[in-house]
């Protein structure tokens, strides 16, 4: 427990059905795909970063905040986080538009997945969803910029909505993590920069921080980790952090503001054992937060993480490889690192 009596987690923002598929490759355009092996589950970090937390550690306190639409791919999302033992009150329904809805084809030629996605009620989320003042929870962790019209749009004086529930959050003593989306740089840039005053940490991958810092993380499409190390120092320099993390397929860094670093290695996960990528970076995130929570070193944090994206690996669902964390640990040390 926090020196302050928090304890627990609210993660807040993107609710979405996911729609996993396997395709053998993604085909060009006016051609055909084939795709099999469909599996419906819960998405975005308001579903997976809380799902993962509570499966790696059922007796830890659990909200979210969301919005579903009034139909059947909404129920099934209540649904699954009443079967998560998530605390949901404040996942509201709407009645002005579908549940977001996400298409989620997995390649097995590359292993890199291709999400399309039906915004729906996702562009009605607004700040207004979000209320802090009977939580004793802890960590706060929000996303995702640049799929939400309304919070994207500046919102009562503030650049954006994402800066006035940052805003909200730290006032009613919560500690601050933003997770990112893959959009343009200067979109990514545009959206993400003025929230760094409101952030006391900031887990993201390689591509995302060279995006924020303007730097080359992934020259010739492998990981620079020193690229990576600079980038998040500059971050450091732009926002109220008081750490950046930084993953990718090797490893991953954290750079404090403080001045100290770790580095760790990730998991060797054999071939034979990943089904699919969907949801790996949401349950790094929770491993490596749960740690911190937890008040592990950095590194012990950093290998949680790898150690539970290393699980997500062997299912096409967003959580269901994540499993409680000695468990995770044992396979991660069974598997070694790289």
């Amino acid at each position: 427990m926090a020196a302050n009596g928090r304890h627990g987690f609210i993660a807040g923002g993107t609710w979405c059905l996911d729609r996993n598929r396997k395709i053998n490759a993604w085909p060009r355009e006016d051609s055909v795909g084939i795709a099999w092996g469909l599996e419906e589950r819960g998405g975005g970090p308001a579903c997976n970063l809380a799902v993962d937390i509570k499966r790696l550690d059922p007796s830890i306190p659990v909200e979210t905040i969301g919005l579903v639409g009034d139909d059947e791919a909404g129920r099934k999302l209540i649904a699954e986080a009443e079967k998560a033992g998530l605390i949901h009150d404040q996942m509201q329904v709407s009645g002005e538009a579908p549940t977001h809805t996400t298409e989620a084809f997995v390649s097995q030629e590359s292993g890199q997945r291709t999400h399309i996605s039906d915004l729906g009620v996702a562009a009605l989320l607004s700040p207004e969803h979000f209320d802090f003042s009977t939580t004793s929870a802890r960590f706060m962790h929000l996303g995702l910029p640049g799929i939400h019209p309304t919070m994207d749009a500046p919102w009562k004086g503030d650049a954006n909505g994402w800066v006035s529930v940052l805003k909200a959050a730290r006032g009613a003593g919560l500690e601050t993590n933003l997770e990112l989306c893959t959009v343009t740089p200067e979109r990514l840039r545009g959206l993400i920069l003025p929230c760094l005053a409101h952030l006391d940490t900031l887990i993201v991958n390689d591509s995302e921080i060279g995006a924020l810092a303007q730097m080359e993380t992934v020259p010739t499409g492998r990981t620079d980790v020193e690229a990576c190390r600079r980038a998040g120092l500059a971050m450091l320099d732009q926002g109220a952090m008081h750490l950046v993390t930084i993953h990718f397929p090797e490893g991953a860094i954290t750079v404090t503001r403080e001045g100290s670093s770790a580095y760790v290695a990730s998991v060797n996960v054999p071939k034979d054992a990943i089904v699919g990528p969907n949801g790996a970076g949401d349950a790094f995130a929770a491993g490596f937060m749960y740690g911190l929570h937890e008040q592990w070193p950095l590194e012990d944090s950093l290998w949680l993480g790898h150690a539970a994206a290393a699980c997500s690996l062997r299912t096409a669902g967003t959580t269901d490889g994540v499993v409680r964390w000695r468990e995770c640990l044992d396979i991660a040390n069974a598997w070694g690192r790289r």
